[in-house]
């Protein structure tokens, strides 16, 4: 248990409380030459020729990012990197838990920052700055974050459950210990996107007595009980959603029926694994079609590498499966919106309210599903300004 000295609204928390542990990532010289093998043993498949990405993952382009990532990509140098942030673990509800913990200087409101699929830790590292040093970044010290980025149960360095449930609300579960008990925070701020999203409402719904506020980012295809006589703008979501459904969620169908069967592949195959991943990067950012226009090789191949290395791939999609959000829950936390309509297609406010709670809105052009990685200081600027008062 954390010292109860300890707690504190805002600001750092000293001394380190117990089961805080520091980590550092160290993949293996010999889990490295395995991936290098495999990389250049690739059995390719057969494909028709210039049909670019119609069919999925354009080959061409698949066989030059497994090139790069076999023959130039330096793991090692973005492994420093990645180290130079401040990792940790804590046993969190039996689960070993991996979060990064970048306090601000002079101490500042404390945030969760949480990452969704096929997202990671990794795609907050540019945010972070933003938040923990705002007056290096066009902002002002009053605006300082505490800053927890958080990997989900299952995902990258985040230990996955041996048994099913590991839902949205058990993950709520696990991050409000995570804040209140390990961290000792008895307040707290919640950012999330995709299923990030998902977990910040469930915090909000559960412990609003500990959450200050939630910002979400990212649109869903979900269009349940829609109105009856619906106005133009909610009629072209369903629309948008129905065309969605029928041309792009055959992924989530296996995700959330068959993960296991599906993993067996991409657990073996990074190659496969590349093909997965990066096809969600290029249909869902706001790329327009060309992945490289917002993602660099190494970008995305760090990602995907963390994906590999924790051989998290199967766990990650089991989330799918295990999912308990409900469209209708209720939360009486102050909540903002950041939304995009380069994200996978555009979502209405009108639609919103009809199932979150909206006391900040704010549409943009720019930025898709991974716009904290796209458009950080986007991001940055309306969490300063939407916690503001809230602090």
């Amino acid at each position: 248990m954390p010292n109860p000295g300890c707690r504190s609204t805002v600001g750092p928390v000293s001394p380190l409380p117990e089961n805080h542990e520091p980590f550092r990532i160290a993949v293996t010289d010999d889990e490295l030459a395995d991936l290098r093998h495999r990389l250049r043993r690739t059995r390719w498949s057969g494909f028709i020729e210039g049909a670019g990405w119609r069919y999925g993952t354009d080959p061409e382009y698949l066989r030059e990012l497994v090139a790069y990532w076999s023959e130039t990509f330096d793991w090692r140098r973005e492994e420093r990197r990645l180290n130079a942030f401040p990792h940790f673990r804590s046993v969190v509800d039996g689960l070993r838990v991996h979060y990064i913990h970048r306090k601000a200087d002079g101490g500042g409101l404390p945030v969760l920052v949480l990452h969704g699929w096929p997202g990671s830790f990794v795609q907050m590292l540019d945010l972070l700055p933003l938040l923990a040093a705002p007056a290096e970044h066009g902002g002002v010290p009053a605006d300082a974050f505490d800053v927890v980025v958080g990997s989900l149960p299952g995902f990258g360095f985040s230990e996955a459950s041996a048994a099913p449930g590991m839902t949205e609300t058990r993950m709520a579960r696990v991050f409000h210990e995570l804040m209140s008990r390990v961290l000792g925070y008895e307040r707290y701020a919640v950012r999330g996107s995709d299923f990030g999203a998902s977990v910040a409402e469930a915090l909000a719904a559960r412990y609003p007595e500990a959450v200050v506020g939630i910002h979400l980012s990212g649109t869903t295809p979900r269009a349940d009980n829609p109105p009856v006589d619906p106005g133009p703008e909610i009629r072209r979501y369903i629309d948008d959603v129905a065309r969605w459904r029928s041309a792009e969620v055959g992924y989530g169908a296996i995700q959330a029926t068959k993960p296991q069967s599906l993993a067996a592949s991409l657990n073996d195959s990074p190659a496969g694994l590349a093909a997965w991943i990066v096809e969600k990067f290029r249909r869902w950012s706001d790329c327009g079609g060309v992945v490289e226009r917002r993602f660099t090789k190494d970008q995305l191949l760090t990602n995907i590498s963390v994906y590999w290395f924790t051989q998290s791939i199967g766990s990650s999609m089991r989330l799918y499966c295990e999912s308990d959000y409900r469209q209708d829950a209720e939360w009486r936390v102050p909540t903002a919106h950041l939304m995009s309509s380069k994200d996978m297609f555009p979502t209405p406010r009108e639609w919103v309210e009809r199932f979150s709670r909206v006391d900040r809105w704010t549409a943009v052009e720019r930025g898709g599903h991974f716009i904290e990685w796209e458009e950080p200081l986007l991001v940055a600027e309306d969490m300063r300004a939407f916690f503001r008062s809230l602090r």
